[in-house]
């Protein structure tokens, strides 16, 4: 059995289809996987979360994956150490669609208050358009993006992270390039995306903010807004900015 074979059957054994708590464990620490989603579904949410998982897995954390809402109580989240929200869309144009409300936000209010963390994925940013709250927490909401999934160059602009320590200064990738509306320029931004490299080349010429961190609240966000095919959850690229944003969202 390989080592890649081995890490998968681990982290299937890991994986609940529905939240019904923490399971005992060696006194690890825990990372919750929220993949819930109400508006657009992405075809690579469970490809995001086996990634997560795995990567979870191999900091040597325990992981719940769950798209029950019911996880964000006070008492729930104070097991885990991180939040990794997979392309958790809602419906912008339906208020209703949001599963933050009343006693969940306190609870992930609380959960950053108390020096935790969250790492968004791709479609995280696309979620909870009427919860300003929120979207200061991701560092922005979602705006558009060019048609389809067409290669552009990302740079990284911080080496120094242990999301980008690993990654080439520049590569060239196919995806889907979100642009942001509402951003927060004290964002530290890791890497960006060369608009004129996008496709045909967009009319913006300002290098265009893909991957960033911050505190926030108390506690550490990472946002990272590449992942939108299935296929990039396999690239080293992707499990290297992926590994360093978590280490950094819980603490290590």
């Amino acid at each position: 059995m390989t080592t890649r074979s081995l890490i998968g059957i681990i982290a299937a054994v890991l994986g609940l289809e529905t939240f019904t708590g923490p399971v005992s464990g060696a006194g690890k620490s825990r990372v919750l996987i929220y993949s819930g989603s109400t508006g657009y579904r992405h075809d690579s949410i469970p490809a995001g979360v086996e990634a997560m998982k795995v990567i979870a897995t191999r900091l040597g954390y325990e992981v719940d994956a769950t798209e029950d809402p019911h996880v964000f109580t006070a008492d729930k989240l104070a097991a885990y150490k991180a939040i990794v929200f997979v392309s958790t869309t809602t419906d912008p144009k339906k208020p209703e669609s949001e599963w933050f409300t009343g006693e969940r936000r306190d609870a992930l209010v609380g959960f950053l208050k108390a020096g935790k963390g969250v790492v968004g994925l791709h479609a995280a940013g696309d979620s909870h358009y009427h919860w300003p709250w929120y979207g200061q927490m991701i560092g922005g909401y979602f705006e558009r993006h060019p048609k389809g999934t067409p290669k552009g160059t990302l740079t990284v602009h911080d080496a120094k992270h242990p999301a980008t320590a690993k990654l080439p200064k520049t590569i060239t990738r196919n995806d889907e390039w979100y642009y942001y509306k509402d951003f927060d320029p004290t964002v530290r931004v890791l890497v960006t995306v060369d608009p004129a490299s996008i496709g045909d080349g967009e009319a913006d010429v300002n290098p265009n903010p893909v991957v960033w961190y911050k505190e926030f609240g108390g506690g550490r966000v990472f946002y990272n807004g590449l992942g939108h095919t299935a296929e990039s959850y396999q690239e080293p690229y992707m499990v290297d900015l992926l590994t360093g944003g978590l280490e950094y969202a819980a603490g290590k």
